[in-house]
């Protein structure tokens, strides 16, 4: 992984500049506006909008194809063709920009609260390969699969009647994704040898972003405090400050902060937490600055400083988990830190790669998420498309709980805060190196997230 600092960017955005035959649309809004919503929410109105929003906004819309949008007979369809598609070799193919209900966008954003089943799996994990184990990963507590009983490391047999193998040689995972409430989801699972059927109907439930804040006694007596966050979103807010004045009031004198699941939310999120850990050492510093293209920067560049919190530890090093699902406002967390320099101990795998990020628009109901800007750190760092690399990697065992004595993540950041040498056990039971796999370009999966929203 490297880090591109924000000059050499500017030098290879303005030189990959090709002439404009539309000019930027404000709609006679202010200069910070997107364009007013459509006259009408017909799909020749829709389009004529997203046109001129995308031309104005967009942080590629130089890069963009530019196709006409008349032969494209939905705006779905026609907000595809308008991506960025990889033909740079200074970024890569625009693989996050999408769009959802405004009900659903509001829904998370606003009220901290999601609609589905709360099941998630080991997609990425088996590769397409059909005779790799299906395990439950993560179960959002709340949800209807909590309710249900189902468990990470319960091993999945079939979805809604489809044998696992049909679906991970597939790659398609959508059944665990609800489209309305009463919805129902059916999971053949074995635990312990025992199968078990499991029928979920979806629903609405709430958030629980912080999870997991405990105050820890390593082996040699280090004190140390563990914190699950699993969504930047406000509802955060509260639980980050208990957690913080928890850990103060113990004296710990290490942290592990575990965002192998967390898959980014707001940027001012992320900006406090990372505060708590960073304390004085973040003093008069930039966490992020979000710089957009070169038609919004004088009115929307914007600066995200480091805020002085009573419940800070003000740390120099802080050990965070990761793995391939560690995206955008979460790996925004390591990238501002180590812009104040925070050394920051990743432990897992390599994240997901994307330092851009959303200034949602809506219109017609829908509200669309397009990298808008691209975040770099204090010392204008920026550009980890490759992801952040593992300092210590380590992989996952989903069968054993989450941030429990056996979880190999945790153990492994405990080892190192004692001073060990990054070791897994082997098949064979002796201590062994990891080599690194280095993530790549996918899907996201049922009921993962890819934000950095500049609010």
């Amino acid at each position: 992984m490297s880090i591109i600092p924000r000059r050499r960017l500017l030098r290879l955005f303005a030189s990959l500049a090709l002439p404009l035959a539309v000019a930027a649309c404000g709609g006679g809004g202010s200069s910070e506006d997107p364009p007013p919503p459509p006259a009408s929410c017909s799909v020749a109105d829709q389009k004529a909008w997203l046109t001129s929003y995308m031309d104005d906004w967009y942080f590629w819309y130089r890069l963009s194809p530019r196709p006409d949008p008349a032969p494209y007979a939905t705006v779905a369809s026609y907000f595809d063709a308008v991506l960025y598609t990889g033909t740079s070799a200074s970024f890569p193919a625009d693989r996050w920009s999408y769009f959802q209900s405004t009900e659903s966008f509001n829904r998370f954003f606003g009220e901290g609260a999601t609609l589905g089943y709360g099941v998630a799996v080991t997609g990425i994990e088996s590769a397409g390969d059909a005779a790799r184990p299906l395990w439950v990963r993560y179960v959002e507590p709340g949800s209807p699969a909590a309710a249900g009983g189902v468990q990470r490391g319960d091993q999945i047999l079939a979805i809604n009647g489809s044998a696992v193998s049909t679906v991970i040689a597939s790659d398609d995972y959508s059944a665990l994704t609800a489209s309305r409430a009463g919805d129902q989801l059916t999971l053949l699972l074995r635990r312990a040898g025992v199968d078990r059927t499991v029928v979920l109907t979806a629903a609405e439930f709430n958030l629980a972003p912080v999870q997991a804040a405990a105050v820890q006694t390593t082996a040699g007596g280090r004190k140390m405090g563990y914190l699950q966050v699993k969504d930047m979103i406000s509802q955060a807010l509260p639980a980050l400050e208990t957690a913080f004045e928890q850990f103060k009031a113990a004296g710990v004198q290490d942290l592990v902060l575990d965002l192998r699941y967390n898959g980014g939310g707001l940027v001012s999120t992320g900006g406090t937490l990372a505060s708590y850990i960073a304390g004085t050492r973040g003093s008069g510093l930039a966490y992020a600055s979000l710089l957009y293209n070169d038609k919004r920067a004088a009115a929307s560049n914007e600066r995200f400083a480091f805020s002085r919190l009573n419940a800070s530890l003000g740390l120099p090093r802080v050990y965070v988990l990761t793995g391939p699902r560690t995206c955008s406002a979460s790996e925004q967390v390591i990238n501002g830190l180590r812009g104040a320099g925070v050394e920051v101990v990743t432990v897992g795998e390599t994240t997901c790669g994307k330092p851009v990020g959303f200034l949602p628009s809506s219109s017609c109901g829908q509200t669309y998420s397009v990298v808008n800007f691209e975040s770099v750190n204090d010392r204008n760092e920026g550009s980890y498309f490759d992801g952040f690399d593992a300092v210590c990697p380590v992989a996952e065992n989903f069968t054993v709980s989450q941030g429990s004595p056996a979880d190999p993540l945790l153990a492994a950041a405990q080892r190192l805060a004692e001073g060990g040498r990054c070791l897994q056990a082997g098949a064979d039971g002796r201590a062994q190196p990891l080599t690194l796999r280095r993530n790549v370009p996918r899907k996201v999966e049922a009921g993962e997230r890819q934000d950095m929203i500049g609010r």
